[in-house]
């Protein structure tokens, strides 16, 4: 039951968006955990069956890491699970290597693909993983190929390796 609700809470936000022709900037309703530190282990499953799953490009709310209280929508790739949490990490479509950030963000290129109605480009971020509730997902946008979630996998875990007990 509570997957039905999550569904049709997500689906009557993605219509009011699309009716006003701009994300929901409001906050989630539940309390943001903090993003993740431990070990990733990166995969690849999605289904469009409207859950969020890994290799998936989703619209959800994502906190600053200034002041988890505030926050913008913006489309994260879904790279596996924290317990009930989603691990993801965000795209932009400014590019950051063109316009470096001293706060020593890391940054791959990811290209094009049909999360961004514009289709700009798009880079994912590295060097923070953030933990998403499940319900608090808006809309899928797109499954991202596997050939490109590899490579994002490979630079992720080499960022944050696995330790195995």
């Amino acid at each position: 039951m509570n997957r039905l609700v999550a569904r049709l809470v997500r689906t009557v936000r993605a219509h009011r968006a699309a009716a006003t022709g701009r994300p929901s900037r409001g906050r989630p309703a539940s309390a943001y955990p903090g993003d993740h530190t431990g070990p990733l282990r990166p995969v690849y499953r999605p289904d469009l069956d409207g859950d969020p799953d890994p290799g998936e490009i989703v619209w959800t709310w994502v906190p600053y890491e200034e002041d988890h209280g505030r926050g913008k929508d913006r489309p994260v790739l879904v790279v596996g699970h924290d317990g009930p949490w989603l691990l993801a990490l965000m795209l932009s479509s400014r590019d950051h290597d063109a316009r470096p950030d001293a706060r020593g963000e890391s940054w791959l290129d990811l290209g094009t693909g049909e999360w961004d109605a514009r289709r700009r480009p798009s880079e994912v971020r590295l060097d923070r993983v953030l933990r998403i509730a499940p319900e608090e997902v808006r809309r899928e946008g797109a499954v991202l190929d596997r050939a490109r979630f590899d490579a994002v996998a490979a630079a992720l875990t080499a960022r944050h390796p696995r330790r195995d007990p």
